[in-house]
């Protein structure tokens, strides 16, 4: 049924097999369209998004501001400057008031 093709990748221009079983593969998973891309520039693709993509690793430390609870006023740090204009909590109390 699927026979292999020759196909020339995007990025290097070498060209590279689109084997039958590939073809039954992709087939099977209903996607349309054939590899733009050789093996090796598949490979280094996904590894730059890796690195740069969604995926960046571990967060950057936030930066904390102190504050003293509206509650049991206990010196805390939260995650935005405090205006002065609405109260703040500390973890404790906020968890044991939050709806959420």
């Amino acid at each position: 049924m699927y026979q292999d093709k020759t196909l020339s990748c995007r990025d290097c221009g070498a060209e590279f097999n689109f084997s039958a079983s590939e073809q039954e593969f992709y087939a099977e998973r209903g996607f349309t369209n054939e590899p733009g891309r050789c093996p090796q520039c598949r490979a280094a693709r996904k590894q730059r998004n890796n690195r740069g993509g969604f995926n960046r690793g571990p967060r950057p430390q936030r930066e904390m501001f102190p504050a003293t609870c509206a509650n049991c006023g206990a010196e805390t740090e939260v995650p935005f400057r405090p205006s002065g204009d609405r109260p703040v909590y500390c973890f404790d109390c906020f968890s044991k008031n939050s709806r959420y």
